[in-house]
């Protein structure tokens, strides 16, 4: 198995990890349940370390796929530069569980707070690391590439004819 191999599979981690570990953690913060709330930090802490494996190995991927006919360079640079963004997000997303989780465990006060701001880094994250995927899906699958996909402009025109 090589890089590209594992970019491809590990992408989906942090996509998502980040929305289900944000639906169990609203689960645990209105259950007041802080084994939820452990739980989704532990999904929170899984889907950062996968987006950092998955911008690790984006570079292995994209040698192998810059010389395929038909991938154009400019989607792989704006995958890669967006996927930055998501990355960082999700190191804030784990840090900031890993802060959940030391404050659930000392039954401090602001475990409550703290996990209503985990969420929203959870929400956020997700529409970075979803955005992400969307672009690299983008590079390889014409069906989702307006611009490689001959039938979406037939349809834009046909739609211009009713």
């Amino acid at each position: 198995m090589d890089q590209t191999h594992i970019h491809l599979l590990i992408t989906h981690l942090p996509i998502f990890g980040s929305i289900l570990g944000g639906l169990v953690l609203l689960h645990g913060i209105g259950v007041r349940s802080d084994q939820t709330k452990i739980a989704a930090y532990y999904i929170f802490i899984l889907s950062s370390i996968g987006a950092g494996i998955a911008y690790l190995t984006g570079e292995g991927a994209e040698e192998t796929v810059e010389n395929i006919q038909g991938v154009i360079e400019a989607t792989i640079k704006t995958h890669e530069e967006f996927a930055l963004f998501a990355l960082i997000s999700l190191i804030i997303l784990g840090v900031a569980s890993l802060v959940g989780l030391f404050l659930t465990f000392r039954k401090s006060p602001l475990t409550r707070t703290v996990a209503i701001i985990i969420l929203f880094i959870s929400f956020i994250s997700f529409g970075l690391v979803a955005r992400t995927g969307y672009l690299g899906g983008q590079i390889r699958h014409a069906e989702i590439n307006s611009v490689s996909n001959p039938n979406a402009i037939t349809n834009e025109n046909e739609d211009d004819n009713d």
